[in-house]
C-alpha cells in the first residue's frame, strides 16, 4: 500500500525552457524522409504531365502512409501498412461524403473534430507510431473543405488507394536489399542502452535499458525470421547487463551492437549454455492473443474527449474570426494532444514556433514556387524530406518544414495570394495551440491514477509468479522464462504509465514511493530470474556463419 495519503493536485508546474533544444537525429532519420519524396513524386509529376494537379490531394492522402511503420520488420510492416492505407481510405471516404452532403462550415468542423477523436485514439490504442494521428487528420479535415459531389468520390478514393498501393510497395522495397535490418537496429539500440545502464547505474539508463530490450523483444517476437534466435541471443545479453551491471562489459556490448548495425554476420554469444533454448522459447508468447483493443481504446477516453473538444472549439473560433480555412486551427489543435497536460504543453509551444518560423520559410520561397507549377511540386517535395530528416531532433524543426509544405498543397489547384495564406496560416495556428491546450485543461484525466494503480498491481502480480516458480526450484521448459518476461514487460508499462501520470492535471497525488519500491523489487526479481536460468556475466562471442 502507498504511504501517501490521495489528495487533489491542482496543477503541475509548465516547463519554460528547454522546449527547442535539438536532440540527436533518430538513426533512420532517411529512411521516411527518402520514403515520403519516393511516394509522392511519381502520383504528383504523373497528374503534373496531365495537366490535373487538383487531383493531388486525393494521391497525397495515400502517398503519406509512406511515413509509417519504418522501425518495424519487414514480416509486420506489411501488414501494419495495409492497415495504415486502409485507415486512411476510410477517414477519407467520411470527409468526401461529408463534404458531398453539406456545404455548412460548422457541421464540418464537427465532422472533422469527431473523426480526428477517433483517429487519435485508434492510433495510440495501436501504437502505430509517428507520425501518428496527425497526418490521418490533416488529410481528413482538409478533405472536409474541398468541394465534392457524390459522383466524384469513387474516383477520388481509388486515386488514394493508387497511391496508398504504391506507398506500400515503397514502404517493402528496402526489405529486398536487407530484409531484417529492424530487428537489427532494434537489438542494437538494446545493446547500447544496457551498456549505457552498466557504465552508469542510473536509474534512469536502467528504465531506457529495459525499454529498449522491451521493444527488441516485441520486434523479434512480430516476425518469423530465421536469424531470430541469432538476434535473440544478443537481447539475452542485453537482459544479463540489467541483471549484473557490475560484471559487464560495456564496450563489448557496443561493439555487438556497431556489427549489428552494418551488413556483416550477427555476433552470437556463446556463453549462454544449455539454458539458452529455454530461454529463447519464443513461442508460448507468440500463440498467446494480444489484447482487445476495445480494453486498449478504455482508458484513452479522456484523450479522445480532449482532442474531440479542442479540435471543434477551435474549428469554430476560427469561423468566428472569418478565417477561410479552419481545417488549419482543427489540425494544429490535433496535434496537441500528448500523453498528458505538461507534454501537450510542450508540443504546444513548438508547434506555434515552428509553424511562425514556417510561414516565413514560406514568403521567403514563393517567389520561387511560384514560377510554375514543376516548380511548385519540387519545392513541395523539398520541404516533404525536411519535414522528415528534421522532426526526429525537434519537433518545432521539422514543423519550419511542415508549414510551407502545407501551403504550397493548397495552390495545387490554383494560385492563391500569399499574404492571405500567410495570415490564415498564423491566425489558425494560434487559435488551435490556445483552445486546444485549454480544452486540454478543462477535460481531466482522472485515469490517469487509475492505470497507475492498475500498472502495479499488474507488476506485483507478474512478479509473485515469477518469485513462486524461483522458489519452486523447477517448472516447465520455458515457464521461468515467460514469467520473466511478463515481468520486464510489466515493468516497463508500470514506467511508462507513472511517466505519464506525472505530467496530469486534475488527480490525486501519486504514490511515487510506491511505483520505486516496486520497480526496485521487480528489477531484483528479474535478476534472480537471470541467475537461476544459469546465465553467466563473462563476455564473450563468437560469429555466427550465415549472413543476415
Amino acid at each position: 500500500m502507498s504511504s501517501v495519503t490521495p489528495r487533489t493536485s491542482r496543477v503541475r508546474p509548465l516547463p519554460l525552457s528547454g522546449h527547442l533544444r535539438l536532440g540527436r537525429p533518430s538513426e533512420i532519420w532517411f529512411k521516411p524522409a527518402l520514403s515520403v519524396v519516393a511516394a509522392i513524386a511519381p502520383p504528383n509529376l504523373t497528374l503534373l504531365a496531365l495537366g490535373r494537379l487538383d487531383l493531388a490531394v486525393y494521391t497525397m492522402a495515400g502517398s503519406l502512409c509512406a511515413l509509417y511503420a519504418h522501425n518495424r520488420p519487414y514480416a509486420a510492416r506489411a501488414l501494419t501498412l495495409v492497415r495504415v492505407v486502409l485507415g486512411m481510405l476510410g477517414g477519407l471516404a467520411v470527409a468526401l461524403v461529408a463534404a458531398s452532403l453539406t456545404t455548412n462550415a460548422v457541421v464540418l468542423v464537427t465532422v472533422g473534430a469527431l473523426l480526428a477523436a477517433v483517429q487519435k485514439a485508434l492510433c495510440d490504442a495501436t501504437r502505430i507510431g509517428p507520425p501518428g494521428n496527425v497526418i490521418f487528420t490533416f488529410v481528413g479535415s482538409a478533405s472536409l473543405f474541398a468541394p465534392q459531389t457524390l459522383g466524384q468520390v469513387p474516383a477520388h478514393l481509388g486515386l488514394a488507394a493508387a497511391a496508398g498501393a504504391w506507398s506500400w510497395v515503397v514502404g517493402m522495397a528496402p526489405g529486398l536489399l536487407r530484409p531484417h535490418g529492424p530487428e537489427r537496429r532494434a537489438t542494437a539500440h538494446a545493446l547500447s542502452a544496457a551498456a549505457v545502464f552498466a557504465e552508469t547505474g542510473a536509474p534512469t539508463a536502467r528504465a531506457g535499458a529495459a525499454a529498449a530490450v522491451h521493444t527488441a523483444w516485441q520486434s523479434l517476437l512480430s516476425t518469423g525470421s530465421a536469424p531470430r534466435r541469432a538476434l535473440a541471443r544478443l537481447v539475452v545479453r542485453a537482459e544479463v547487463a540489467l541483471a549484473a551491471p557490475g560484471d559487464t562489459d560495456p564496450e563489448r556490448l557496443r561493439s555487438w551492437a556497431r556489427d549489428l548495425r552494418g551488413t556483416g554476420p550477427v555476433p552470437l554469444p556463446d556463453d549462454l549454455g544449455a539454458t539458452a533454448d529455454e530461454l529463447l522459447g519464443m513461442e508460448a508468447e507468440l500463440a498467446s492473443p494480444p489484447r482487445a483493443l476495445h480494453r486498449r481504446l478504455g482508458p484513452l477516453a479522456p484523450i479522445a474527449l480532449r482532442t474531440a473538444l479542442g479540435c471543434a472549439l477551435a474549428g469554430y473560433v476560427s469561423l468566428a474570426l472569418g478565417v477561410g480555412r479552419p481545417y488549419w486551427a482543427l489540425v494544429t489543435a490535433a496535434s496537441l494532444y500528448q500523453a498528458n497536460v505538461t507534454l501537450t504543453w510542450r508540443r504546444g509551444v513548438q508547434r506555434v514556433i515552428g509553424n511562425l518560423l514556417g510561414v516565413l520559410l514560406f514568403a521567403a520561397i514563393a517567389p520561387l514556387a511560384h514560377l510554375n507549377q514543376l516548380a511548385l511540386v519540387l519545392c513541395g517535395l523539398v520541404f516533404n524530406f525536411g519535414a522528415e530528416a528534421l522532426i526526429s531532433r525537434n519537433y518545432w524543426l521539422g514543423s519550419v518544414c511542415v508549414t510551407p509544405m502545407a501551403l504550397l498543397i493548397t495552390e495545387f489547384a490554383r494560385h492563391q495570394e500569399a499574404a492571405a495564406l500567410m495570415a490564415d496560416r498564423v491566425l489558425d495556428t494560434l487559435i488551435g495551440a490556445l483552445v486546444g491546450f485549454v480544452a486540454a485543461i478543462v477535460v481531466t484525466n482522472r485515469r490517469a491514477g487509475d492505470r497507475l494503480d492498475h500498472a502495479l498491481a499488474a507488476v506485483d502480480r507478474a512478479r509473485e509468479r515469477a518469485a513462486r516458480l524461483l522458489a519452486a526450484g523447477h517448472a516447465e521448459p520455458g515457464a521461468l522464462e515467460s514469467a520473466r518476461r511478463a515481468l520486464a514487460a510489466a515493468l516497463v508499462e508500470l514506467r511508462a504509465t507513472a511517466d505519464a501520470a506525472a505530467g496530469e492535471w486534475w488527480q490525486r497525488a501519486l504514490p511515487e514511493e510506491r511505483v520505486l519500491r516496486t520497480e526496485q523489487a521487480g528489477h531484483r526479481t528479474l535478476a534472480a530470474t537471470v541467475r537461476r536460468q544459469g546465465l553467466p556475466a563473462s563476455e564473450g562471442a563468437r560469429t555466427e556463419g550465415a549472413r543476415t
